[in-house]
């Protein structure tokens, strides 16, 4: 029988570092742990939740339910042939982690994805993504089991219908399933991905005279690490706003007034706009009140400055949408998982 923890403390499970209390928390190992909690009339009767690495996670208030730490660790080469090899990894990895074994493995497709903080559970849920590589360009199928009834499904790449940020996990299937493991297919002879944001640069500046996997991987680190306060030391879950998707038309009037507004192609006559571009612009970058505030390098980046709740980053964000919806007639959507 699993340790059920009664009002339990979730700052150590969250990277903004909130404090707020959990009825229950309970940790789980392997599978049977999973399905464990899932046949417990605790979980059943309760709202619930599953934390991996708590790192796209903003709490607001007391969880009055039971959360599930996904513990389940281990990854496995699965199948391979001349030109692929498809891995699974467990839940509870470490994303991070995972992608270092690849680099060591010579597995190339992940590698653009370093540093990103989470869990493997939970990178499908959002597609993440990084540098010019998203989870879907590399992912085969995962592993679920029904928060309800246990029942295991393999969901395919189809199943997941991921989009921007985005899967069937956030939509009509969110919070029916515990993601259990996923396996991805990576190259064996890797397609280098170095056009996107400063890769290129910083490999030249370490020495990489031609791309190599783990040049790649360090080169992310570094300008991640450059831009990105460490949640051990400032609270915060990475970017907090979505990059809008605008139409065309909009954005033509918008440069007429802002000469030097980025957009990237993102579809027949839409195109994305960098949301930290436009809270830069607004003056918020660097911002300070007296518990939270605005990252100086990275104005996508919202932080704790230690003894921040949870509704206090919350109506800073708030205020940032509304002042960009007055600026530019955009509308910011929160990345972050609110509860």
């Amino acid at each position: 029988m699993k340790n059920w923890i009664a009002n339990a403390d979730l700052k150590p499970y969250n990277t903004f570092g909130v404090s707020v209390k959990a009825k229950w928390l309970v940790e789980c190992e392997t599978v049977e742990d999973i399905r464990e909690v899932v046949l417990d009339s605790r979980w059943k009767a309760l709202p619930r939740l599953v934390l991996g690495g708590g790192s796209n996670v903003l709490f607001t208030q007391d969880f009055d339910g039971v959360v599930v730490l996904n513990r389940i660790i281990g990854i496995d080469k699965v199948e391979e042939n001349e030109e692929y090899v498809w891995v699974k990894s467990n839940a509870g990895v470490v994303w991070h982690s995972f992608v270092l074994h690849c680099i060591q493995n010579q597995w190339a497709g992940v590698e653009n994805l370093s540093l990103i903080p989470g869990s493997v559970g939970a990178c499908p849920i959002q597609n993440i993504g990084a540098y010019g590589v998203e989870i879907k360009d590399v992912f085969h199928s995962l592993a679920a089991m029904h928060a309800d009834t246990g029942e295991l499904r393999t969901f395919d790449h189809a199943a997941c219908a991921f989009g921007y940020r985005d899967s069937v996990f956030k939509n009509e299937e969110k919070g029916k399933w515990i993601i259990l493991s996923v396996t991805f297919q990576l190259k064996k002879h890797p397609v280098w991905n170095t056009q996107y944001g400063d890769i290129q640069k910083e490999m030249e500046r370490l020495g990489y005279a031609t791309p190599t996997l783990v040049g790649i991987s360090q080169s992310v680190i570094n300008i991640r690490q450059s831009k990105l306060p460490d949640p051990k030391v400032l609270g915060n879950a990475g970017s907090f706003f979505k990059n809008p998707v605008i139409e065309e038309s909009l954005y033509l009037d918008l440069k007429k007034q802002f000469e030097n507004m980025p957009a990237y192609p993102a579809g027949p006559g839409k195109v994305k706009v960098p949301a930290g571009w436009l809270i830069e612009q607004a003056g918020w970058k660097g911002y300070q009140d007296s518990t939270c505030g605005v990252n100086a390098k990275q104005a996508l980046v919202l932080v704790n400055f230690g003894t921040a709740t949870g509704n206090e980053v919350y109506d800073l964000s708030t205020k940032i949408v509304e002042d960009i919806a007055r600026r530019f007639q955009i509308t910011l959507e929160r990345e972050v998982n609110i509860l």
